[in-house]
């Protein structure tokens, strides 16, 4: 394990190698370390000011909570080398649940980010909230016990990313349109009281955008990422930080009209991007035409298995999200554009689709440096970045403060 978490992993409001004045307490020492900004006693002192008694008491403090080790040595310049402190990643486990329409989604990351471990099992989301987190409950029992190393590990925090709208300040589901029975559910409370940590809920394509800024694109500040399956939607990246808007509701594109079509939307509407280019809209016209397919993997399978049929209607449904990216393109200004969810397995149809609309229809210098990529993080992206969306709630200077007094995150 690397000596100090990724910087991209630090918690995204915060900028620790620049801030100013830099801040005193245990959660600020432990930002420099984890960050690789200070890496030893003398570094801290110096950078923050403190008395070395002051910093010397504070680390062994988070030596003692487990957050922080102190072993190798570090690069000496003249005397007796000072020993390194980095941040402990092997004694903590960070949960990320990824819950979709038809599947979830379990990880574990170790405090560095790592995932340790993953399992996904098919579930229906509308069996209701009780039946779908029983069994991320029961999974993740399973995890911690008999996932390799993580018997050793205290569960930090729970991340989790369902696939609708989700007002963040509570983490319940508001009006979720395909989520029957869960509307404004308390997930946070169904975790909390199972498992004693903190829990925060967050809408699936937000927490994928999150996995993959921090993982794949962290020299891109500015980014959207679409997910193209069953149903479409954005999650917006703004200056290092997911923008969920007033309520949370940012970033659903899915709904928004495409041209003069007047195909009919389950949200009563019509011309919808949804209707038009998301994975069940594309099966039902294919069944239509004589072909097999009840949802989005068979759309992909009949591409992957060159049907042309198929291939060209994922070309125009790629079209068809490019026209209305385009326009997001021109209002944002995003630096990169990451394309996911279950059709992006066939990215090359797809995304010629989105390209072709984008180029034509964006202002130029929108699209200057504007890089169109399909996803890096792949299947693991809801799971990865519900667990970072954790992670860095456990990382924040004041849950650390809070947990060095409560000895509980």
């Amino acid at each position: 394990m690397n000596a100090h978490i990724s910087s991209s992993l630090l918690p995204s409001d915060s900028s620790y190698a620049s801030r100013s004045p830099l801040g005193h307490t245990p959660g600020d020492i432990l930002a420099l370390i984890s960050s690789g900004v200070a890496v030893t006693r003398a570094e801290i002192a110096r950078r923050t000011g403190l008395a070395r008694s002051t910093v010397s008491q504070r680390i062994d403090a988070l030596i003692a909570h487990g957050f922080v080790d102190e072993d190798a040595e570090a690069p000496s310049t003249g005397g007796r080398p000072p020993r390194r402190l980095s941040l402990r990643t092997h004694g903590h486990a960070i949960a990320g649940v990824d819950i979709g329409a038809s599947h979830c989604r379990v990880g574990l990351l170790d405090m560095g980010g790592t995932l340790i471990v993953a399992r996904e099992d098919p579930l229906t989301i509308e069996n209701g909230p009780e039946a779908v987190l029983g069994h991320v409950e029961r999974t993740l029992h399973t995890l911690l016990e008999t996932a390799d190393g993580a018997t050793s590990r205290t569960l930090r925090a729970i991340g989790v990313g369902v696939p609708g709208p989700v007002e963040f300040s509570t983490g319940r589901p508001v009006d979720p349109p395909i989520m029957p029975g869960w509307h404004h559910y308390p997930i946070p409370q169904f975790f909390e009281d199972r498992f004693g940590v903190r829990a925060l809920v967050d809408n699936d394509v937000n927490v994928m955008a999150l996995a993959e800024q921090r993982r794949a694109f962290s020299d891109t500040l500015h980014l959207l990422y679409l997910k193209v399956g069953t149903g479409i939607g954005c999650g917006i990246v703004a200056d290092g930080r997911i923008h969920r808007g007033a309520q949370g509701s940012a970033g659903d594109i899915g709904h928004i009209r495409v041209g003069e079509r007047d195909e009919p939307c389950r949200c009563g509407n019509t011309g919808c991007l949804e209707a038009i280019a998301g994975g069940a809209a594309l099966a039902a016209r294919l069944r239509e035409s004589g072909l097999e397919a009840a949802g989005s993997l068979d759309v992909v399978q009949l591409v992957m298995e060159g049907n042309h049929e198929a291939v060209r209607m994922v070309r125009e449904a790629g079209r068809a999200v490019g026209e209305v990216l385009s326009g997001l393109v021109n209002f944002f200004n995003p630096e990169t554009v990451v394309v996911g969810g279950a059709l992006a397995a066939v990215h090359d149809q797809l995304l010629a689709g989105v390209r072709e609309a984008v180029y034509r229809r964006s202002n130029p210098l929108a699209t200057h440096v504007l890089r169109i990529e399909p996803s890096r993080i792949g299947e693991n992206a809801g799971a990865i970045g519900a667990g970072t969306l954790a992670l860095e709630h456990a990382l924040s200077p004041a849950q650390v403060d809070r947990a060095l007094t409560t000895d509980a995150v």
